[in-house]
This record gives structure tokens, sequence and C-alpha cells, in this order.
């Protein structure tokens, strides 16, 4: 590497990864999908949904045990037959109702924290993106990495494009980013709650554990990466 390349790099703004459900809100991704369901065209459309998700739930429930990603793409089959305009007219009610009250009551200091030190904020979650944006936008953060879902002749087939924003594929679609964005990922942070995120954690400098659970603690314990409580 040339001296011009490495000053290059050390200049690059640093870039802080947050993950959202039980990192930076109580919330995980059933509320807003339950949110939608009940608040269907009828009260006749609301139960068939109902209805749908709970013959699917023991299939869900053990796969949110063994893949996130899998998990994800059988949730979000709920959101098929919703029209486009549904999905966004319903978004900022959902944020307002169902994600703004989770959010943990230091979330906001340590996002403007890392604004406040010129880094790239960028939330990466497993949620939709027209509901992960309204967080980015609340919080002031710049950026977001979030599922989409797959829309034909106007209304959603409850399938999510690729790639699923899910366990180890947030790591390679964190790399992705800092690629395209000029980040040297030695000197980015990276911040979550949940040990099935170690892969994304793993890829920046500067990980910690946030309101952790019990097996990424004890891993953050062991590697002295800073524990946070947003909760207090």
């Amino acid at each position: 590497m040339t001296r011009l390349a490495s000053r290059e790099i050390s200049l690059a703004m640093p870039a802080s990864y947050f993950d959202v459900d039980g990192t930076l809100i109580t919330t995980n991704l059933v509320h807003p999908t339950l949110f939608y369901m009940l608040n269907q065209p009828t009260p006749l459309h609301s139960v068939a949904k109902l209805g749908r998700a709970l013959v699917k739930a023991p299939w869900m429930v053990l796969a949110e045990t063994r893949d996130r990603r899998l998990f994800n793409e059988m949730l979000f089959t709920s959101f098929e037959g919703v029209s486009e305009d549904r999905l966004v007219c319903l978004a900022e009610e959902t944020f307002d109702k169902v994600m703004k009250p989770a959010i943990l009551p230091k979330a906001r200091d340590l996002v403007q924290c890392s604004l406040d030190k010129g880094h790239d904020v960028v939330l990466i979650s497993g949620a939709l993106d027209f509901l992960a944006n309204r967080l980015r936008d609340h919080l002031g953060a710049t950026d977001v990495i979030a599922n989409r879902l797959e829309i034909k002749d106007f209304f959603a087939t409850g399938k999510l494009l690729r790639p699923v924003v899910a366990g180890p594929e947030k790591a390679r679609l964190v790399r992705e980013h800092a690629r395209a964005k000029g980040h040297n990922l030695d000197e980015c942070f990276g911040y979550s709650d949940s040990y099935s995120d170690v892969p994304m954690l793993s890829v920046v400098g500067y990980p910690a554990a946030v309101n952790p659970d019990r097996r990424l603690k004890l891993l953050a314990q062991a590697y002295h990466w800073p524990i946070l409580d947003l909760a207090a």
C-alpha cells in the first residue's frame, strides 16, 4: 500500500453500525407486523391475516431459534396482498404507535455521540425499509440497511428481495457498505444486543454489546468489548 493510500484510509470518516431491535428499541419485527395485520381495510381482512399467522406461529418460533433469515421470510409473508399505498400510508402511524414509544432512553444519546464524532451512522435492521427509514430520520442517522418487500402490480407478494438482512448476512452487508462509502472497517464501530450478530460485530474494529443476551455478554467479557445498557 502506498503512503498516500494509507493516509487516505486513515482520514476516511468512520461509521457506526447499529443493530435496531433489542439494541435501540425494545420491540422486535413481530410488533409492527402485527399492527399492520390488525389494521387491514376491513375487520374480516384482519381476522384472515391473523388466522394465517397463527397457523405458521409454531414454525416461526422454531425458525427464530435456528435461522433468522428463514424467520424473517416466514414473518413477512403476512404482508402478501397488502397494497403498496397501504404499506406507505400506515408506516407513519406504525412508527408513531409501535416503534417510537419503544426507543430505549439512551439510544438517541448514543447515536448523537457517534454523529458528534463525525461518524456515518448506519442502522442495519431486519425491519422493512419504509419503517426503518422513519427511525433513521427520527434519530438523525445517516443511512439504513433494511429488508425490502417484493412489489408486483402495486401489491406486496409476501416475499423479501435479496439480500435478506438477518444473521451472518449482516456482516457481508456491512463490508459492502463500508467499501462503497470508503470506510475503513478497522476504524468503525458496531453495536448489537444479540449473539446472532457476532459476525457483524467481528468485522468492525470497535464492537460493543448493547443490552446483550447472555451469550453475547459472556463473549464481550471474554474479549473486553464495551457492554452498554441503554435502558438505564
